[in-house]
């Protein structure tokens, strides 16, 4: 009985995928940001950053740092540390006041 294992990325075409995903959403972002400003920013531009910040890290986790081959454990610690930014942006987004209260001494 054999098992196949996962191989490491050997090939240049996934990571030049990887890559373009996240010079597009970069060039996206500066267009999206400009056009959030017309709108005065607000609430929906911190959803906007933080959806992003949170597909550029799950790009890089699997991509570059081909987590999917990784233990488990260590593929759920680098997935969680990759919501954990998203997470925090939009929970002060939301919250701003209660965290700035909790943070002053």
């Amino acid at each position: 009985m054999s098992t196949i294992e996962k191989q490491p990325i050997s090939r240049l075409a996934p990571l030049t995928f990887a890559w373009a995903g996240l010079v597009a959403l970069t060039l996206f972002s500066v267009v999206a940001g400009r056009w959030f400003e017309w709108f005065d920013g607000g609430v929906w531009l911190q959803l906007f950053v933080a959806g992003t910040v949170w597909l550029k890290g799950v790009l890089v986790a699997r991509g570059f740092i081909e987590v999917e081959l990784a233990h488990p454990f260590i593929r759920r610690v680098v997935l969680a540390f990759v919501a954990f930014a998203p997470l925090a942006l939009i929970g002060i987004a939301f919250f701003g006041d209660q965290f700035a209260r909790w943070a002053t001494l």
